[in-house]
């Protein structure tokens, strides 16, 4: 995907996004980092063609995603100076990164998990005595 060409996502990002979903992010971000994993930089603009999420939700979702440092944000003024200046993105992380560090929040909570059914099971037995 190029900056200046909006298409449309294809069938393959969209099981992405269902797959980033499933690891608990939500669907914006998830779809915003499917827009950004092979580009450069995108403007807020393209990413709301290509993705079908509206100026705000694009917004709201890049705010986590730059907590985490996965994607760094830069305005550029108009050239009429008038009006909300233009807002790109860009991942700060290769997107293997970003599915290493889901998978590893995804096995900690399935650990955490674990142990309190664990421990749950070991104090039913404890009360039933």
């Amino acid at each position: 995907m190029t900056d200046d060409s909006p298409v449309n996502l294809t069938e393959k990002e969209y099981s992405v996004i269902d797959m980033l979903q499933s690891l608990g992010l939500p669907r914006t971000e998830a779809t915003a980092i499917v827009c950004l994993k092979d580009c450069r930089e995108l403007r807020s603009l393209h990413i709301e063609l290509v993705s079908g999420l509206r100026q705000p939700e694009v917004s709201v979702a890049m705010r986590p995603l730059k907590d985490r440092g996965w994607v760094d944000e830069r305005s550029e003024k108009k050239n009429k100076g008038k009006g909300r200046p233009v807002k790109y993105y860009q991942l700060t992380v290769p997107f293997p990164q970003i599915v290493q560090v889901l998978e590893e929040e995804f096995l900690k909570d399935n650990n955490e998990k674990t142990n309190a059914l664990r421990r749950l099971r070991e104090l039913e037995i404890v009360l039933q005595n």
